[in-house]
């Protein structure tokens, strides 16, 4: 019998067959349980943001968005042009700037479900802020589990932040709801952590098939001459040797496969158009998008139609994502922060710096402008302004 060739360079040899002496054998492969990534922290940053390009771009606009907006500060109805705390939160430690503090105080919430940061003082009053990796804090709590103190780790050494001589607890602790949990927080990518996996185990099972030359994992099945019932051992080895060198990789994309001698190729799986796999990505991206509260529009995810325009996604954005949550912080420090300044100190935010609001405001200045039956200050404070003096009378 002459030996099937799959290599028309190569002549081979008359030899007998030898026949493998293994019985025929059935493969069956069934759908096993889905295998998810860990929750931790360290994973959840590992594979939800440092692998994952939607969830990283959320994370960033956030944050960004967020830290970009300027503070204000008032005592009681009056608004302060120039104050310690102010230059405190613009200038917060000799290593950062506010905006870049408070950049990775937004970006570890949304990672991580909670953000930390820390009060230096000296001589009873506050001169530095530094905001704290989430993975190195834990809460200490009381017997009553109020958080009394917090513990930070680093490399082995453990420090204890507690309560100074005047019962004020150095250390704000701002954390997202969770349901399970009375001290830390939910993040977004916790959430989305199956909608990551699915959109990481796609761009995994796209790189592999472009390994493989963009081809569907395939059997090929010998139907031998003469009723023999297999390939031999050599025959075996040698065309695996052959598809190994010849057809797999990239490189080898669009080289056509010669079969003969008895061989026939059968798909053993779905082809990316049969699993509509693009549509699959797309449903996990608006998913994770969807946790952070993201328009999908504004990450390029197709298939959007829900906002007339990127105008209205964008205003969406800051309204319902960025500015409740710079508005959370202010509320926050002002009621940690502000007391060691004064009793009467409120911190509060600039609306008007955000581009993204300026039609939003104009609309409003219209309106306002038409209303003939407000006064000055009246309108001014519909539209977030302090009064000014002889504003209270009309006309």
């Amino acid at each position: 019998m002459e030996l099937p060739r799959f290599n028309f360079a190569r002549k081979t040899r008359n030899r007998a067959p030898e026949v493998k002496s293994a019985p025929p054998l059935i493969a069956l492969s069934l759908m096993g349980a889905p295998r998810w990534s860990g929750r931790d922290f360290r994973t959840l940053a590992r594979e939800g943001v440092i692998g994952n390009a939607v969830a990283y771009r959320c994370v960033r606009m956030i944050a960004e968005g967020a830290a970009g907006v300027p503070w204000l500060l008032y005592d009681g109805d009056r608004e302060l042009e120039a104050h310690a705390l102010l230059s405190l939160l613009a200038a917060p430690n000799p290593h950062e700037e506010g905006t870049a503090l408070f950049e990775r105080w937004y970006a570890w919430l949304q990672c991580a479900g909670d953000a930390y940061l820390e009060a230096v003082s000296a001589s009873g009053e506050v001169r530095e802020l530094y905001a704290l990796r989430p993975d190195r804090v834990s809460v200490v709590a009381d017997g009553r589990g109020w958080p009394a103190a917090y513990d930070y780790r680093l490399d082995g050494r453990v420090t204890r932040i507690a309560r100074d001589a005047s019962g004020f607890l150095p250390v704000l602790h701002a954390s997202l709801f969770h349901p399970l949990d009375d001290h830390y927080g939910l993040s977004p990518i916790q959430a989305a952590g199956n909608a990551v996996d699915v959109h990481n185990a796609g761009a995994a099972w796209t790189k592999a098939l472009l390994d493989n030359a963009a081809r569907p994992s395939g059997a090929l099945v010998y139907k031998g001459p003469d009723g023999a019932p297999s390939l031999t051992d050599d025959q075996f080895v040698r065309l695996k040797r052959e598809l190994e060198e010849a057809y797999q990789g990239a490189s080898n994309a669009g080289r056509p496969m010669v079969l003969e001698g008895g061989l026939d190729w059968r798909a053993m799986s779905y082809s990316p158009a049969d699993l509509d796999f693009s549509r699959c990505r797309d449903v996990a991206a608006r998913e994770i998008a969807l946790a952070f509260g993201v328009p999908p529009m504004l990450l390029g995810i197709p298939g959007d139609n829900t906002y007339a325009n990127y105008r209205e996604a964008n205003l969406v954005f800051w309204r319902q994502t960025v500015l409740p949550l710079v508005a959370r912080t202010a509320r926050a420090l002002t009621k940690w922060l502000a007391p060691r300044f004064g009793d009467t100190l409120r911190l509060g935010y600039d609306s008007d710096a955000v581009d993204a609001l300026a039609l939003e405001r104009e609309a409003v200045w219209d309106r306002l402008s038409a209303a003939s039956f407000l006064t000055l200050n009246e309108r001014r404070a519909a539209a977030g302004y302090s009064p000014v003096e002889g504003g209270d009378a009309m006309g």
